[in-house]
Order: C-alpha cells, then structure tokens, then sequence
C-alpha cells in the first residue's frame, strides 16, 4: 500500500511544535506527525506528516502560510517494510569498550565489549551520530585514565546512552534528564531493556531545573550533548554544579563552533583537558580548576 509523507522546515522549535500540532488537525489526518532539528546550527526544525491516503496540498499550503514554514514537500512512499530497513542501515558502533547495537544485532555482540541495547525505533542518540560517539569515546578514555566513581548527570539525555554506558561501569546512581517527556520515556524504556532499572533515574527538566538534580550536585561529570546556544546558556550553571577537579564532556557543536564554547566555559571555571573531532562534530572534555 503506497503512503504518502508531507515535510517542510522551519525556524525555530516552538514554532516547529505549534505546527506539528495544528497538522492532526487536517482531513484526512496524518497517521503520524515528527520533529526533528536539523543539526546543523541553523536554528531549522523539520515537521514531517505521515498519510494513508493523498494529502489535501491545499490545505497544507494555508498552514505553511500561517505558520511561516517553507513549502510542504509532498512524496509518495512505496510500501516497505520500514523497521527492517532501518535495522539493515543501522549497524552496530563500537565505541571503545562500548558496543552499541539493536536487539536485531543481538547475536553480534563482541566478547569482553560492554552492550547498550538501542533499539531502531528509538534512534536518535544511537551512537551513530558523531555527536554521541564523540561522548562515548571521551567518556572510555576518561574511564581508562582513573574515573571509576562519582556523581553523574546526563544533561539533554536523548536516549540515555550516555548515562546508560556510566552506569555500565560506575557504581553510583546515575541522573539523565531531558526537556522533552517523549525522550525521557523513551531514556526510561531503553534503561529498563538494558536491565538498568534503579541504576539510572530518568527525569524530565529544563538544563539542572528540577529537584533530583540539585539535590545530587555538586557532580564528578556530566554530559551535555546537546548544541552550540544551549551549552553557552548553561555554562554558568555547569560551573556551579560540577566538584573542583570534577569534567564535563560537551558535544552537539560544530567544528568552526568549538572555539566559543571553550571561551565561555574557561569564563566560567573551567580548562580544556581534551578535544576531539569526528567528521563535522566537537567533542570536549573540560574540567573544574579550583577556585583561586
């Protein structure tokens, strides 16, 4: 059975949201509706519409037109079987001594790796994206070179692969936290696939703005892998929330990017311990000086 999907852009993330919600509201309605940003730095969200039957182009142009997104990019899709598509395409990633995989890649597993089940339909924040490799692979050098306990937070968490690989190997409970409920149930889902129930609290907060997170700071790391502006914005919280000689791994920035962001956190208490590049992405490890 041919489907039909409908895709446009547009700036920003509340209004990417507004749209997406006025979209079920359309005859004949969407069988489902996305958002996702466009890592890029732009600013660019993309709002994608899913149809079972033709959708009325008409109707989509008027709301294009009111909610200032650029025109709706209607397509056909063949019939597919889309979940065993993404599972071809979605191989599995070593990070270091992690291995991510999903449940279909099972059996591929290697000897001595420690797993983190990701499975196709929760994708973003595999370990695919160079963004989350880059995180991966700062934090098994950090684990390598003597971090074996402390105070962990997952800032932005996505699917918690990140605080999921701490608690893998640190014995201490682990706090991911996400602005989006959506990914902080999806973060919850991974975490109990990957029997790490009571190991890693899962909590919906904007940046450190929510009890658990205060109660438990000052912290011994934390990830952000998140973009360029919310990193800035968060820095001087970060300087209060992390232990003298504690380190943050910051990610989701782009090359000609990381300059800034290392300016700011060094205003804000921190030295650069480790950059690391991946393709396009940033990947940096700073850590708290004391105070003078």
């Amino acid at each position: 059975m041919t489907s039909f999907t409908a895709l446009t852009t547009i700036m920003g993330e509340d209004a990417a949201y507004a749209l997406s919600e006025a979209l079920e509201d359309l005859f004949p309605e969407p069988t489902g509706v996305g958002v996702f940003e466009i890592e890029d730095g732009s600013g660019l969200w993309e709002v994608a519409a899913y149809f079972v039957e033709e959708p009325d182009a008409g109707a989509l142009a008027v709301y294009s037109a009111l909610h200032k997104s650029k025109p709706f990019n209607i397509s056909e899709i063949p019939d597919q079987d889309w979940v065993s598509k993404v599972q071809r395409e979605l191989a599995p990633v070593e990070a270091g001594r992690f291995f991510v995989y999903g449940s279909h890649d099972a059996d591929k597993v290697p000897q001595g790796k420690i797993p983190l089940l990701i499975d196709a339909a929760m994708a973003f924040g595999t370990g695919h994206h160079g963004t989350t490799l880059g995180c991966l692979r700062a934090f098994d050098a950090l684990f390598t070179s003597g971090f074996t306990t402390g105070r962990v937070a997952d800032i932005g968490c996505g699917t918690a692969v990140l605080a999921m690989a701490a608690a893998k190997v640190l014995p201490d409970l682990i706090l991911a936290s996400d602005i989006d409920p959506v990914a902080v149930e999806v973060a919850a889902a991974n975490v109990t696939a990957n029997g790490l129930e009571g190991r890693v609290n899962c909590v919906v907060a904007a940046g450190f703005d929510a009890p658990d997170l205060a109660a438990s700071a000052p912290y011994d790391l934390i990830f952000a892998n998140i973009l360029k502006g919310p990193l800035i914005g968060l820095a001087p919280a970060m300087g209060k929330s992390v232990a003298t000689g504690g380190q943050v791994i910051l990610s989701g920035i782009l090359n000609e990017q990381a300059d800034e962001v290392i300016a700011v956190y060094l205003d804000n208490g921190f030295n650069l311990s480790k950059r690391d590049v991946i393709v396009d992405w940033t990947t940096l490890t700073m850590s708290k000086k004391a105070p003078l």
